[in-house]
Parts: C-alpha cells; sequence; structure tokens
C-alpha cells in the first residue's frame, strides 16, 4: 500500500481564503485493480480558475481540484505503462489511482531538456489557452495592437510572445514594476503598473493613441470598463478571466459598458481552452517549437514541497507569481 497525502478543502472561502480552510490528511492507497494505475505527482499546478471553481464544483470535504504532472508506479491499464508521465486532474494528491479514462499523456518525445513543468504552463493549459483565445476567438491580424491585462501571469505572458511572434503591437498591464520589466524583457512594446499609474485611460491612450484592435481580458472588474473605451470600432474582445472578482463576497454587476459597445460595435466572447480540444496535439506541438526555437520564454514561479501548496495557491491570488506558479513536490 502507498501513503497518500492530500490538501482538502474543510471550509468554503468567505471571501480570500485563509489557511484554516484545508486541511491536510493521509489515506492509505490500495494495490491498483485491472484497468488502473497509480500515480505519483511530480508537479501540481495552483491557477485562477480555482478559486470560482471550488465554490460551483466542491462541497466541503473534497480534495482541492487541479491538475498535476504524475508518473506511472504501477499500472494494470496496458495504454499507460510503469514510467510513462501523464497529466492528471486528480487535484492536490502526492498520489492517486486512475482509471485512465481521463489521463493525458504528456506530449510524445518530450525533450529531455525540457522541464515536464512545462506541461502544466507555456506547454499545457495556460499555452493552449493563449494560443486558441488569439487565433480562434479574435483572430489577430500582423499589424494590429493587443491589449493584455495581467499580463506577466501564466496566460498572459504567452498571449504577449504570441502576438509579437504574428507581427503585432502588443501592450500589456501588471502590477508591480518587477513585472513590468519582464514584460519588457519579453518584447512587449508597453508595458506598465495599473497600481501606480494616475489614470488608466491617459496611459491606455499614450499607449496606443489610435486604439486597439483586440483586447485579450484576464481580469474583469471596474478596469475593463476604461478599456472598452479605447478599443478601435469593431473591436474584439476575449474573455478568459476575472480574476479581480474572484475574491468578492457580492457579486459585481456589470462594469462594461452597453452604450460603447453598441456604438464601437465590439465583439466580445468568453471561452475556454477545452472547445478546440481536437486540436490539442497540434497546438502543443507548436508551442513547443516555439520555446526550442527561443521565441517562447517562459518563466516558473516554483514552490517546493507539497505541504506549502495552499501558501501558494494564496501567493498566486496575491499575483505573488512571475509567469506561472507550479509546486515541486
Amino acid at each position: 500500500m502507498v501513503q497518500a497525502k492530500t490538501w482538502v478543502l474543510v471550509k468554503h472561502f468567505d471571501g480570500f481564503p485563509k489557511k484554516s480552510d484545508f486541511e491536510l490528511r493521509v489515506e492509505e492507497l490500495p494495490e491498483p485493480k485491472d484497468g488502473e494505475v497509480l500515480l505519483e505527482a511530480l508537479f501540481l499546478s495552483v491557477d485562477p480558475y480555482m478559486r470560482p471553481f471550488s465554490a460551483f464544483r466542491m462541497k466541503e470535504g473534497d480534495v482541492m481540484i487541479g491538475a498535476q504532472v504524475a508518473k506511472v508506479i504501477q499500472s494494470k491499464n496496458s495504454a499507460f505503462p510503469v514510467g510513462s508521465h501523464v497529466v492528471s486532474r486528480d487535484g492536490w494528491r502526492t498520489h492517486s489511482l486512475n482509471n485512465g479514462k481521463e489521463l493525458v499523456p504528456v506530449m510524445p518525445d518530450w525533450p529531455q531538456d525540457v522541464s515536464m513543468s512545462l506541461a502544466l504552463g507555456a506547454i499545457g493549459m495556460p499555452g493552449l489557452t493563449a494560443v486558441y483565445g488569439i487565433e480562434e476567438v479574435l483572430d489577430l491580424k500582423q499589424g494590429e495592437t493587443l491589449l493584455v491585462n495581467a499580463a506577466a501571469g501564466a496566460v498572459g505572458t504567452v498571449v504577449g510572445q504570441i502576438a509579437k511572434i504574428k507581427g503585432c503591437k502588443v501592450v500589456g498591464s501588471a502590477g508591480t514594476d518587477a513585472k513590468v520589466a519582464f514584460l519588457k524583457e519579453l518584447g512587449f512594446d508597453e508595458a506598465f503598473n495599473y497600481k501606480t499609474v494616475g489614470s488608466l485611460e491617459e496611459v491606455l491612450r499614450k499607449a496606443s493613441p489610435e486604439g486597439y484592435d483586440c483586447f485579450f481580458e484576464n481580469v474583469g472588474g471596474p478596469s475593463s470598463s476604461v478599456a472598452l473605451q479605447q478599443m478601435k470600432d469593431f473591436g474584439r474582445i476575449a474573455v478568459c478571466g476575472a480574476i479581480s472578482t474572484y475574491n468578492d463576497t457580492t457579486p459585481q454587476t456589470g462594469p462594461y459598458q452597453h452604450l460603447t459597445m453598441i456604438i464601437k460595435q465590439l465583439k466580445m466572447e468568453g471561452f475556454m481552452q477545452s472547445r478546440w480540444q481536437h486540436k490539442h496535439p497540434e497546438t502543443l506541438k507548436r508551442l513547443m517549437g516555439w520555446y526550442k526555437e527561443g521565441k517562447l520564454k517562459c518563466r516558473e514561479h516554483v514552490t517546493k514541497g507539497f505541504e506549502n501548496m495552499p501558501a501558494a495557491f494564496m501567493g498566486m491570488l496575491q499575483g505573488e507569481n512571475i509567469g506561472k506558479a507550479i509546486i515541486m513536490v
């Protein structure tokens, strides 16, 4: 038998999560049955979506949701031999039994000199989100101007770099001067600290006086209505996150200005990367290709130790990470 550690949600979050909302438990796992595999987590992910999903899809006492890169250490499933690596949705666990139905093998021929933690970041769900938001939702064209908020996060950093690959002007906002400096390193044309600017409207207009063709929206809240006013006519907006609202105890009423959207004839679409699941293998190969060519740079905010998962989760929600937040078991 294998001893597994798990982080359990013992109390639904009331506003911002607290350490007391989580509990570390230990359980004994039996041997795998026919068709099952025993997984050992190597890297675990903390992502903004976990905050709202925990409210809608979890009961108190459930193991916290989330993705991990795991190694198969015992197998009674021929599709997943011992020693193979997979992306699992088994949540905050060090070990888990899985029937293999929802396991995703790590991309074939994963380069030995590339950390598999990137399968949770730029060459995983955040990278897929960036590609589909740019190509499928925004249909971003060469020469256009793109605005990205939360630009130093796991998705935003990839969004900006792909837009530059496509020959676009990119303006990004972030919450610290260090993050702004990192965006400049990545090749963003303009970047600013939204917490220290005197007027968001003025800084957006200065960064792109002619306005914005596209807006990749990760944040939500009142600042988004300011950005809408800077859109060009027939602008497109891809909405994949609303992190500014996730810890609100009272839901915000729509910050978007309907009259602005009508006058400018804007198109706004919410999306999740799972809509294009049939394209994942080809898209992951493209992301890996850009990474190996040096066109896509990846920074990870690594927290060591499974026991530190709640702290890493809360830190990510407070914007402590630059790039993808990862836990190394």
